[in-house]
């Protein structure tokens, strides 16, 4: 057992199978030393567990709770493509969107939920820049879509 998988299982995490793509695109795509994932959603075993707008439909902490849902699907995306977690080098940034109310601007509160999730699993190399932007509809309606950057060994 790697060294992460200790860690998420410390932390209560199973990774599932990566999500597959609602469209054309593929999960992620290594350049070099990056992998760059497309955007997932807060699914569970196919389902959304949250719906709607943050600010309206959900609160900080529900939106907080489907961006930690949301990274749990990346880090499945990430070990899908790259076998092993422990090649992780360091998160490079993250690229949140939270389908938000109208007068809603607690966005990086939400995204916390990813953010604090991957300091969890990586310490400092877990650590990142980011945006997170409101957005008025997401796809599905999810609630939250983040994409990621990572660099990897070789």
């Amino acid at each position: 057992m790697s060294q992460i998988e200790k860690r998420l299982e410390e932390l209560g995490i199973t990774l599932d199978n990566p999500p597959q793509p609602a469209a054309e695109y593929i999960p992620a795509k290594i350049v070099n030393n990056l992998v760059y994932t497309s955007g997932n959603d807060c699914r569970k075993n196919g389902e959304l567990i949250l719906k709607g707008k943050v600010g309206r439909d959900l609160t900080i902490e529900e939106g907080y709770v489907a961006a930690r849902q949301v990274m749990i699907n990346l880090l499945s995306v990430l070990q899908g493509e790259i076998g092993n977690l422990d090649r992780v080098k360091q998160v490079v940034k993250l690229l949140g969107f939270v389908n938000s109310a109208d007068g809603f601007v607690e966005q990086p509160y939400v995204i916390n939920g990813a953010s604090e999730l991957l300091v969890q699993v990586f310490g400092d190399k877990g650590r990142h820049a980011r945006s997170a932007i409101s957005s008025n509809e997401l796809p599905f309606n999810t609630p939250v879509e983040i994409e990621m950057i990572v660099e990897i060994e070789n």
